[in-house]
């Protein structure tokens, strides 16, 4: 019996064994691929950070210990592409927020054409940022040429034409319209797919208890949803400090570096003035406070789980 027992073990341990071995391939590779593309170049950019690094071959790069991260508190332009990325946060997110959520809201309360304006609202989140970039470009370009400048004109609105992108708040005006119309697409469906969680149920009965549809959305919907609501922000948070292609394209950061944002700043500081210890020591600031807010969520959603009202 002992000896049976053995022999069972045995063989299951050598069917696992076996497993093993014929899975492993697959996982040496991705193991592979991960420590090339992922683990090592974010090693090197720590290690960049903490030095003068010379890009050259065979060029010593000086170690400057803690400089540049000193540095970069006393840096007057990095503080400006600070400043500019929390107000596109600060003015994106929230409209992101409340326009997806109205949309949602009206579009879970047709009869016919849900997918329709699904789809329509959804496409702006699936088109290039090159494409609409260079869209909004166009639209907002300076003089007569630019459209919106043609229609208001047309529309004797304005009196002469707005130099849109000369201007640091015009600007920025126009990056911001661009996120809030690419990203309302995105917070409707997650917060479409939340509404779809809500039982009817409960709008009937508050009905017949006499709650309008603007008692029932501030005292039902928004309360059911709110986990959904933190997910939605905290994302929004995080990407608003991943805003980058819009402004390289639309104003290059201009004018005179106004619109820089961080990512922005980040990426001339290292390709245009070719400082990369000083670029790599910004990108790890912006990867700690991108980590401490993605943690952050993960504590407000496990929150959220055990408190749902």
């Amino acid at each position: 019996m002992l000896s049976q027992n053995v022999s069972f073990r045995n063989k299951n341990l050598s069917r696992g064994i076996k497993e093993w071995l014929d899975v492993l391939p697959f996982i040496g590779i991705g193991f592979i691929l991960l420590a090339v593309f992922v683990i090592y170049p974010q090693i090197k950019n720590i290690y960049m950070a903490f030095t003068n690094y010379n890009i050259m071959p065979g060029q010593v790069s000086p170690w400057v210990g803690l400089l540049n991260f000193i540095k970069i508190f006393h840096d007057d332009n990095f503080l400006l592409a600070f400043r500019n990325t929390i107000l596109y946060g600060i003015v994106t997110v929230p409209c992101q927020m409340i326009i997806g959520l109205v949309i949602a809201v009206l579009i879970n309360n047709l009869t016919r054409g849900k997918v329709f304006y699904r789809v329509m609202v959804y496409i702006p989140v699936i088109t290039s940022w090159v494409v609409v970039s260079l869209i909004f470009k166009y639209l907002f370009t300076d003089g007569k040429e630019g459209l919106m400048n043609f229609l208001l004109l047309k529309l004797h609105l304005i009196g002469s034409p707005i130099m849109w992108l000369e201007n640091t708040w015009t600007a920025n005006l126009v990056i911001w319209l661009l996120g809030v119309w690419k990203g309302i697409g995105w917070v409707m469906v997650i917060y479409y797919a939340a509404l779809q969680g809500i039982s009817n149920d409960i709008y009937e009965a508050a009905k017949i208890d006499g709650a309008n549809p603007f008692q029932m959305f501030f005292n039902i919907t928004v309360p059911l949803i709110k986990p959904t609501t933190f997910y939605i922000l905290i994302n929004l948070i995080i990407g608003a400090f991943g805003v980058f292609i819009q402004v390289m394209l639309i104003t290059g950061g201009g004018p005179l570096g106004t619109t820089d944002v961080l990512l922005n700043y980040m990426y001339t500081t290292a390709f245009s003035d070719f400082n990369f210890g000083y670029a790599s020591a910004m990108s790890v600031i912006i990867g700690i406070v991108i980590l401490t807010l993605s943690l952050f969520q993960k504590r407000i959603m496990r929150y959220s789980e055990d408190n749902p009202y």
